[in-house]
């Protein structure tokens, strides 16, 4: 009771500057000790507060407040790998132009491979396979079999439009779906921009470290070694990730996920994300200018990762951040796009986006029904297989009666050759019986 009367007291005060004077004096001591606490326990955290499979690298934030900013700079930052546009899972339906040159700091980086000549074979290329792109294709449809999506925000701006839904799973961290429409853009300088990681280095001030491990020039799989930039009371972040494009006419499906690797030694600083999963669809759309041509152009986002920060307040760091994100990923791409305009030849990474895996959306609608792709497969197979030696009998008599006729006019020869016919005839009945 003494604690409420003392603020009431306080809240009396005549004027908003005694107000605040007097809370200042009041709450003063209690975030003194707050912070002292913290200090003290950061200098004497004990070496299994570092161990098993605690979630945090840390031992407790600056303060409250603080926490909270860095875990949805932190997180948000990881969805701006794509701001993604239309279509999405149940979902019911300009920016400033000046890039800055961030300073690169040196990050302890684990020893990788010397060079980037370690190719992938074909065969081998098995870091994204053709089950990731049906695993994608199904979230693009709608048709994963997950729980329902939920929506969390709609903001626009003159050049782009951003929608974002969420939904948790039973065993898992939270996973993010967003979609955002791009005016002005096409499908191929998207494509390039998010899988452009030397121009990416320039906008995004937390990936400290960006190598090519390996790499297909068949398919154009890669496998690539992340630093990204945490927090000071949290450790920076690694990342191993396979990623591979296919491509549909002018759409794409880009997949970018976590992989082993044995190139790269696992150390505790920084700490690896194995559990990483940043997927999306790239296609070209008519533009919200109402002009009628597909001049804008849409992406839809898929991702989900563990880096190690509880998932409750991951959640709230990311429904607070997400849309600073995606406007700083706006006008990276709007800076890539000057930057593509001049003279300067694409980088390596922009130079193997367009290495690609062609299909055809009868193979995307394949994917969709595996059972009847197979009888459908099984079908033509068998039908090819009759083919063969399903010579038509009218065919086969009417050929024989003009020989006949035209060769001689006995009835000896015509006795032979339709005779002959009738034989031709028993070997289609054989090689084609009736069911």
């Amino acid at each position: 009771m003494a604690f409420v009367e003392e603020f009431l007291e306080i809240l009396k005060k005549p004027t908003i500057g005694d107000v605040f004077a007097e809370m200042f004096m009041f709450l003063g001591p209690v975030w003194f000790a707050f912070l002292l606490g913290i200090i003290l326990g950061w200098a004497w955290k004990p070496r299994w507060a570092s161990l098993g499979n605690c979630k945090f690298d840390i031992s407790a934030p600056p303060s409250p407040s603080a926490f909270i900013s860095s875990s949805m700079k932190d997180f948000a930052s990881v969805l701006r790998m794509e701001a993604s546009n239309s279509r999405g899972p149940s979902f019911g339906s300009s920016s400033n132009n000046i890039i800055i040159e961030k300073e690169h700091v040196a990050s302890p980086v684990p020893e990788i491979v010397n060079s980037r000549s370690s190719k992938l074979k074909k065969e081998d290329s098995a870091v994204v396979t053709d089950g990731d792109l049906k695993h994608l294709y199904h979230l693009v449809e709608r048709k994963d079999g997950g729980p329902a999506w939920k929506h969390m925000m709609d903001h626009s701006t003159s050049n782009m439009s951003y929608q974002s839904w969420q939904r948790d799973m039973e065993n898992g961290p939270p996973q993010y779906c967003s979609r955002t429409v791009y005016e002005d853009a096409t499908p191929e300088q998207l494509r390039d921009f998010f899988w452009d990681d030397d121009f990416r280095l320039k906008w995004d001030d937390m990936l400290v470290h960006a190598f090519v491990l390996e790499e297909c020039p068949t398919t154009g799989t890669m496998m690539v070694h992340w630093v990204r930039k945490f927090p000071f009371f949290c450790s920076d972040r690694e990342y191993i990730i396979g990623r591979r494009i296919w491509e549909s006419g002018r759409s794409y499906y880009c997949i970018t996920q976590g992989v082993p690797c044995d190139s790269v030694p696992r150390k505790d600083k920084p700490r690896r994300v194995d559990q990483y999963y940043s997927s999306w669809y790239i296609q070209a759309v008519e533009s919200q200018k109402a002009n009628g041509q597909l001049t804008a152009c849409e992406v839809l986002l898929f991702h989900h990762e563990d880096m190690g920060i509880p998932w409750e307040i991951a959640k709230f760091g990311v429904k607070q951040g997400m849309w600073g994100a995606v406007k700083k990923i706006e006008r990276g791409f709007r800076a890539y796009q000057r930057a593509r305009t001049s003279t300067a030849p694409p980088s390596h990474h922009a130079f193997m986006a367009q290495v690609n895996t062609k299909i055809d959306p009868d193979y995307m609608r394949c994917l969709e029904n595996d059972e009847e792709c197979k009888e459908t497969e099984e079908t033509r197979l068998e039908e090819s297989t009759r083919g063969g030696p399903n010579i038509p009998k009218l065919l086969l008599l009417g050929g024989a009666v003009a020989v006949a006729c035209s060769l001689d006019r006995g009835l000896l020869t015509k006795g032979i050759i339709l005779s002959m016919t009738r034989r031709f005839g028993n070997i289609g009945k054989r090689a084609c019986p009736r069911t």
